[in-house]
């Protein structure tokens, strides 16, 4: 028998013996505790952020993983600076054509200074810019040659329509789509700021979703020296963006169908943007919680495989019928609780895996996946000697599934073994249900991808056992509407978490497999990933 295969039967053969105790009321305590009223909504920087790294570096303790972070500690420091707009001294109007408008805080509009400043003044040409895209692959590009420095840049959300697969992705959005392009690219392109036209069905959520999101203290990297950023990084409503167009003599529908075209030129509106922007500005102290346990093999001990989570919600804010607690039970305590119990089962292994299994609970997800492109610019194990990202990010309460979603484990070398374990599982492997969404490059893993790593989300699919057919589309629908980012998604007795504990035990095994194969994945030819795979030293 070849070396390889005697490894992994022989590993199998353990995994099998040992068969990891995953414990769904062990699950539901860490979920319960972390998503409870005491956690504060685990706001960066805050105490109960503090409290939710303490339990979390104290349960990866208890379940035998060892510290992985600086100085011999649990905890990998996140240098952050905090920037949150102070609506009573920040006025926004939009002026010309002998008409003005002055929008409102919250309800019409939301953004803060990424420049990281306490104070702002703006008088700027609004130009709409579409999409707000350059992508060369796909012959595409927005800006056309037109200079827009200094200029406020108008454009909605997502990307141009699409069928095809090998344009823009056809249904599933692609980076291009998400609101972090659009600001990195604005702001390349010398903007002084960028407005955001919401609309529900371009951005994948209501407004709600946005104003809880934006309207409070925003988190960004530090500043490098002469690095270029955005005055201002914001949205306006669908019912302001509409008054604004109508003051330039358009619509809404009528620029979101010109964005979709090829052709698409930008097009100056004939308004100024007029805004003094006030901003208490500070240092904010957080942390990743990074955990590892170490690998049997003498050299491949030295490489990795990661599961990552985050830990970070919205903390205390404006008040939702009457709470004001953003609890984060299902985004996200359940991945924390699901990779801390993924902690025990390999640290109770008689025969630990030949790589070492690393554990990073991070931080700001919410603000940008900030804690998870921290770690990947700065790994416990470096990102060309590891193997695979599995990322666990709301898990759903509604019980066990005949289906799993790993979108984006299609585009690495690995998918072989994917494929081979979900069967192993009994598990049908569904594509993305809400491709328009573009939940890949929403989570932690994409900020691994980037760093080269093949990476992938572990989730449930859509098909519930024992529930009527159009359920699990249903609840999630449900979830979007009423709980996404709202104090509402909160911990309750009697969820089912069967379907956690069933997602740990098959993402137990893609992790066991990984760590136990003589090569490293890689990225597919072609993909958008590989040249930063290569660039690690993996070939």
């Amino acid at each position: 028998m070849a070396k390889t295969g005697f490894f992994l039967l022989a590993f199998a053969a353990l995994a099998a013996a040992q068969n990891p105790d995953f414990s769904a009321e062990r699950l539901r305590a860490h979920v319960k505790f972390l998503a409870s009223d005491l956690m504060e909504g685990r706001g960066i920087d805050s105490r109960g952020g503090r409290l939710a790294t303490e339990y979390l570096a104290t349960a990866f303790a208890i379940a035998g993983a060892r510290p992985a972070g600086d100085n011999g500690t649990y905890f990998q420091k996140v240098p952050l600076v905090g920037v949150e707009t102070q609506p009573d001294s920040t006025q926004f109007t939009i002026a010309g054509k002998g008409k003005s408008l002055t929008l409102k805080w919250y309800s019409e509009y939301v953004g803060c200074d990424a420049k990281q400043k306490p104070s702002e003044q703006i008088d700027a040409e609004a130009v709409f810019v579409g999409h707000g895209i350059v992508a060369p692959e796909f012959k595409w590009d927005d800006f056309k040659g037109v200079d827009v420095r200094g200029k406020m840049l108008v454009l909605f959300t997502n990307e141009p329509d699409s069928n095809d697969p090998k344009f823009f992705g056809g249904r599933a959005l692609t980076y291009y789509g998400r609101w972090t392009y659009k600001y990195e690219e604005a702001a390349r392109h010398g903007a002084a700021g960028v407005v955001i036209l919401h609309t529900t069905p371009t951005a994948g959520y209501g407004w709600d979703v946005v104003s809880s999101s934006w309207g409070r203290e925003q988190s960004f990297n530090k500043l490098e020296p002469n690095q270029p950023a955005l005055a201002f990084e914001g949205w306006v409503s669908s019912e302001a963006g509409a008054k604004l167009l109508a003051m330039s003599g358009h619509t809404m529908d009528e620029l979101l169908k010109a964005a979709n075209s090829r052709d698409f030129k930008p097009i100056p509106l004939g308004l100024r943007v007029r805004m003094k922007l006030v901003s208490k500005v500070r240092d904010q102290d957080t942390r990743n919680v990074v955990a590892v346990v170490p690998g049997s093999d003498p050299r491949l001990k030295n490489e990795a495989v990661v599961y990552t989570a985050h830990w970070d919600h919205f903390g205390i804010g404006k008040p939702v019928n009457g709470d004001s607690i953003y609890n984060g039970a299902v985004d996200n305590a359940t991945g924390c609780g699901a990779i801390v119990e993924l902690a025990r089962a390999f640290a109770s292994l008689p025969q630990k895996p030949r790589r070492s299994i690393v554990f990073v609970a991070v931080t700001a997800e919410e603000a940008g996946l900030l804690g998870s492109a921290y770690y990947a610019a700065h790994p416990f194990i470096p990102d060309g000697k590891t193997a695979l990202d599995l990322n666990f990010d709301a898990l759903r309460p509604y019980g066990r599934t005949k289906d799993v979603e790993v979108s984006g484990a299609e585009r690495t070398t690995f998918w072989p073994q994917v494929e081979q374990i979900a069967k192993r599982y009994n598990l049908t492997i569904s594509p993305d249900p809400h491709p328009e969404q573009g939940s890949y490059y929403r989570s932690d893993h994409f900020s691994m991808a980037k760093a080269g790593v093949p990476s992938f989300t572990v989730d449930m699919g859509n098909d519930y056992i024992g529930k009527p057919a159009g359920f699990g589309d249903k609840m999630f629908a449900e979830f979007n509407a009423k709980h996404y980012h709202q104090p509402s998604d909160e911990y309750h007795d009697d969820w089912d978490f069967s379907g956690m504990v069933q997602m740990m035990q098959f993402g137990f095994t893609l992790g066991l497999e990984a760590a136990n194969l003589d090569k490293l994945p890689t990225w597919r030819a072609g993909d958008e990933f590989l040249a930063a795979r290569q660039k690690s030293g993996v070939k």
